[in-house]
């Protein structure tokens, strides 16, 4: 009996996580619908506009969050042998620099833009912009949980990758493509 609850429990509080992410993704998404778009949002000193701002910063987010896909890698024992003891926590410290670098480009994203889908590019962007925050959301709410199936986290930091991957190839890459690479 006392098993069953303790599962009920920690099914509850994943359900709870999950829910929570996928509220963030549609917040995101409405917001970014029904917001006026501003066609400027951040620049810096340096760069040609903030679509290229966007571009770099979120090109750096993607070679963090790669580092730290590697070092998950490392931690879970698929790299062979058993991970260094400094590994956690540079893997934790990707992560933040990671999401806290992607933030100009929501900003970016949201205020300037908004969500569109004026073409299937676009389109796929704005989802994927959603996703990633949303399965960021809920990645960060399951890590409090104790008791969960060893699978979860994983599943969820490589729909935080995926989703930051795919955001990636639909704007920076696209951007490095038709503007060049440059700042």
């Amino acid at each position: 009996m006392a098993t069953e609850i303790r599962t009920s429990a920690v099914d509850a509080g994943a359900l709870v996580a999950v829910a929570a992410g996928a509220c963030v993704a549609v917040a995101l998404g409405v917001f970014g619908k029904v917001h006026d778009p501003q066609f400027f949002s951040v620049n810096l000193a340096g760069f040609s506009s903030g679509t290229s701002v966007k571009a770099w910063t979120a090109t750096i987010a993607l070679a963090l969050a790669v580092i730290q896909f590697g070092t998950a890698f490392a931690m879970y024992g698929l790299l062979g042998g058993r991970a260094p003891a400094w590994m956690s926590t540079a893997h934790r410290w990707c992560g933040r620099l990671a999401v806290l670098a992607s933030v100009p480009v929501a900003v970016h994203c949201l205020y300037a833009l908004g969500f569109q889908a004026t073409d299937t590019r676009v389109l796929f962007h704005s989802l994927f912009g959603c996703l990633f925050y949303g399965a960021f959301v809920t990645k960060m709410l399951l890590l409090t949980r104790r008791g969960l199936p060893s699978w979860v986290l994983p599943i969820f930091g490589g729909l935080v990758f995926f989703g930051l991957v795919f955001v990636w190839l639909t704007s920076s890459l696209w951007f490095f493509q038709t503007s060049g690479i440059s700042f």
